[in-house]
């Protein structure tokens, strides 16, 4: 519910199975309380049965679905085509990232099987998005904006159910690409050691936001699961201001939000103050220097200051010049002489003059011998900040319009709201007012009073005009409340699904190894009947049937190779530096693999394919 009180024009949640992480499931009861709210903006509700599913799974998912429309839900997001074989409710149903949509062939066809809306793949640039929207005549395109990032081509990656048993494809995904590595090259030399190669800073398209939409993204998505209430609060309205704001600047093209309701918000947004790792727009403006937050996993947190001096006598102390201030109880951090990433708290902090502080930090100086003076600190817990968070910290309301018309019979009036009237009247034989304006003034006032509604009084207009009329207080507010109660049965309803009919459509391929995840007879003969011919069983369900000495367990855009400044591509026109690249590697530009070692002495291969410029993952 914060997420739509700060601002949401719909939410994603998990129900109570199947979802992409398994550890945000939802009971029904309250998936209804959040639709009834939701619906009270016209925004949405989206569960997701985004995982892949065996044969036994099918009717309860099913079940699921239809438990689901019951309580008001307006979409489903689904990974596993077999669910398109059982008897879905009518609902929309839109293609999770999980399915792997990279290509306007593989878009297209999606579009023609029926599903209203898919989200793209989050490696995308914005060609590859707008040549997507070319080739899809009807489904929308969901782009994720915010959040965690995955490594591998979402719906492409079986590292952790290989070392784990725990399958990303069923929502259990143990997150191997979040520890730290040792890189080996070819020749035995280290060229990383503890670094975190495959951990992705935090996705942060908000500066990319309206050329997004010229790409033919229309709706955009926060990756929020899991993450706690002053997360959800403050992503979710620093979006809302930042769409707010493209939203009047194109109003004369007829760019509108989809739900309804303005939001004020009790504090500045910033994304810095909670959980993130650093920030990347991706792909979506072509290949970046660095996407990986190569010193931790863990949140990095907004810059604060520079350690000056330590004080070691009691009580001890550190000095620090501040470029923003740092509070009691502040969660810090600094990168010790290991690269690894160390946490301080702090107890109590002095103001000294000159931009600078003292802090009390609540461990003993003895247990962080790595701090010394140059250090940089971050802050990561901003007690200021969550607290300003722990309340309400949001209102939204949907503006209301009233008119008053009175006769020597009865008193009306009309609310209208979001296209919407409701209009109470009550026999009373009103007389003109004595003082015009004072009664104008006390008229207005008593209409305006909208308290704990979902509505915010906007116009307030008397007819006929140029007539006041003498409306005692507990007419005028009963009237009120009875009109404003009316208007929100009237506005308060479930929007309307898209649904879409599907149409013939081959796919756009004619086979399907393991990785096309097809794990349920169902899901086979939907492939079946739009023209693929060989189709192999899902890891998951088939673990014995993969060759895992030779099993490709993940695909990426990201490559370890770049982020280490060691790609081929980065020496071209340079001959000095084309050579000094050969003698790393072999005598030759084509990329030798490496060996990734993480901290229990697993072995990966990272092999590098420059063509397609992406980097594979498997086992030694």
């Amino acid at each position: 519910m914060a997420a739509i009180g700060h601002g949401a024009d719909a939410v994603y949640i998990g129900g109570p199975g199947f979802g992409a992480r398994a550890d945000a499931g939802n009971s029904f009861s309250d998936i209804e309380k959040l639709a009834a709210y939701a619906h009270r903006y016209r925004a949405r509700i989206y569960l997701t049965l985004n995982t892949i599913l065996f044969d036994g799974e099918l009717e309860q998912a099913n079940a699921i679905a239809w438990s689901a429309h019951e309580a008001g839900v307006d979409g489903l997001i689904i990974q596993d085509m077999g669910l398109l074989k059982t008897d879905l409710p009518p609902l929309e149903i839109h293609a999770s990232t999980q399915c792997d949509i990279r290509t306007p062939e593989k878009a297209a066809f999606l579009d023609a099987v029926g599903f209203s809306q898919v989200v793209l793949a989050r490696e995308l640039t914005l060609e590859e998005i707008a040549a997507c929207r070319a080739a899809m005549p009807r489904a929308r395109i969901e782009f994720f904006v915010h959040g965690a990032l995955c490594v591998s081509y979402s719906g492409r990656c079986y590292l952790s159910c290989v070392e784990s048993g725990r399958s990303a494809n069923r929502g259990q995904c143990a997150q191997p690409c979040r520890l730290p590595y040792q890189v080996i090259d070819f020749a035995g030399r280290e060229v990383a050691h503890r670094k975190h190669v495959l951990s992705l800073r935090d996705n942060d398209q908000s500066g990319n936001l309206e050329d997004l939409v010229r790409a033919g993204v229309s709706s955009f998505k926060i990756e929020g699961r899991l993450k706690d209430a002053a997360y959800v609060k403050n992503i979710t309205a620093y979006y809302r201001r930042k769409i707010d704001a493209l939203l009047e600047k194109h109003a004369a093209e007829g760019w509108q939000a989809s739900s309804l309701g303005a939001t004020a918000f009790s504090f500045t947004p910033d994304p810095q103050k909670t959980f993130h790792r650093g920030s990347t727009d991706y792909f979506v403006r072509g290949r970046q220097p660095m996407i990986a937050e190569l010193d931790t996993p863990k949140s990095t947190g907004k810059p604060v200051g520079q350690v000056l001096c330590l004080n070691t006598r009691p009580p001890q102390s550190l000095d620090v010049r501040i470029c923003e201030p740092i509070a009691n109880g502040d969660g810090l951090i600094y990168t010790d002489s290991h690269g690894e990433v160390v946490g301080l708290m702090i107890n109590r902090a002095e103001e000294l003059p000159g931009s600078r502080q003292r802090l009390y930090p609540r461990d003993s100086l003895s247990r962080h011998p790595d701090l010394a003076p140059g250090a940089r600190l971050n802050r990561t817990r901003d007690r200021a900040f969550d607290k300003a968070l722990e309340g309400e910290s949001a209102r939204r309301t949907i503006p209301v319009d009233f008119v008053l018309s009175s006769d020597r019979q009865s008193v009306s009036l009309s609310a209208h709201a979001a296209g919407e009237t409701a209009l109470v009247k009550e026999p009373f034989c009103a007389q003109a007012a004595k003082d015009p304006v004072k009664g104008l003034e006390s008229l207005r006032g008593n209409l305006a009073k909208t308290g704990e509604t979902i509505f915010a009084a906007r116009a307030i207009t008397v007819e006929p005009a140029g007539t006041v009329p003498f409306i005692p207080a507990s007419i005028a507010n009963r009237m009120r409340r009875a009109a404003l109660t009316e208007l929100e049965k009237r506005i308060c309803r479930k929007p309307a699904p898209r649904l879409l009919a599907p149409i013939a459509a081959a796919a756009p391929f004619d086979s399907l190894d393991w990785h096309g995840n097809v794990a349920n007879a169902a899901a086979r003969s939907f492939w079946s009947e739009h023209g693929v011919k060989s189709i192999e069983a899902a890891f998951e369900s088939n673990p014995k049937g993969v060759s895992l000495e030779t099993a490709e367990l993940m695909r990426c855009r990201h490559c370890v190779r770049h982020t280490l400044g060691l790609c081929p591509k980065m020496v071209k026109g340079d001959p000095q530096a084309k050579e000094r690249f050969k003698k790393l590697n072999g005598g030759h530009l084509k990329p030798e693999p490496m060996k990734l070692i993480d901290p229990k002495g697993r072995t990966l291969i990272a092999r590098f394919d420059c063509r397609a410029c992406e980097m594979t993952i498997s086992l030694a």
